[in-house]
C-alpha cells in the first residue's frame, strides 16, 4: 500500500511540475531573462537594477483569480512605485492576450509573454496537466542588486498585494539599515 501511495505522489508531482517548487534560494542570483510586453517591447531583468521586482506569476488572462491580482496590484501601484518597485506581470499567454487585459483592466504594469514558458520554468512556477502547460500563480521579489529575496508558493489573489506591501516593507527596512 505504502509503495503504491508513493508511486501515486511522485506521478502527481511530475504533472503538477511541483518538484522544482523550492529550487529558487533565498540570497541567490535571480535568473535573467527577456520577454515581451503587452506592446511588444522587450524586458530583461537587468532593466530593473536598483529598484524593487515583483515578479509574479499567474495561469491566465482575464480569469477570475488572475483578473483580481492584476487588479490588487493596480490598485495598489502608487504605493508599490514609492517603495521604488517595479511589478511583472508573467503568463503563458500571447502578446495580443496580455493586451487585451491589460487594456480591460487599465493596468498600468507590464504583462510579459513567456509563451513557451522557459522563464517560468527557470522560476520553479511552470505547471503542467498532462500536454496543458502553464504558470502557477507563484510571486518573486528580487532586491535592486538582483537577488532573490522572497517566494511566495502559496498566493490568495485578493489578500496578495497587500502581502507583498508589507514585506517590501520589512525588506527596505532592512537594506536601508
Amino acid at each position: 500500500m505504502r509503495l503504491v501511495s508513493l508511486s501515486f505522489l511522485m506521478v502527481f508531482m511530475t504533472m503538477f511540475n511541483l518538484a522544482k517548487a523550492d529550487v529558487l534560494e533565498i540570497d541567490s542570483a535571480a535568473p535573467e531573462f527577456e520577454l515581451q510586453d503587452q506592446t511588444g517591447k522587450p524586458h530583461f531583468l537587468a532593466d530593473y537594477h536598483g529598484q524593487w521586482v515583483v515578479l509574479y506569476f499567474y495561469p491566465k488572462d482575464d480569469t477570475p483569480g488572475c483578473t483580481t491580482e492584476a487588479c490588487a496590484f493596480r490598485d495598489e501601484y502608487r504605493v508599490l512605485s514609492a517603495l521604488n518597485t517595479q511589478i511583472l506581470g508573467v503568463s503563458m499567454d500571447s502578446i495580443e492576450s496580455h493586451a487585451a487585459f491589460s487594456e480591460k483592466y487599465s493596468l498600468p504594469f507590464p504583462l510579459l509573454a513567456d509563451i513557451d514558458g522557459h522563464v517560468a520554468n527557470q522560476y520553479g512556477a511552470l505547471a503542467s496537466l498532462g500536454p496543458i502547460k502553464f504558470a502557477k500563480r507563484h510571486t518573486i521579489i528580487i532586491s535592486p542588486m538582483g537577488k532573490i529575496k522572497k517566494v511566495y508558493r502559496s498566493v490568495n489573489p485578493t489578500l496578495h498585494s497587500e502581502e507583498v506591501i508589507g514585506t517590501l516593507r520589512i525588506l527596505k527596512s532592512e537594506a536601508d539599515s
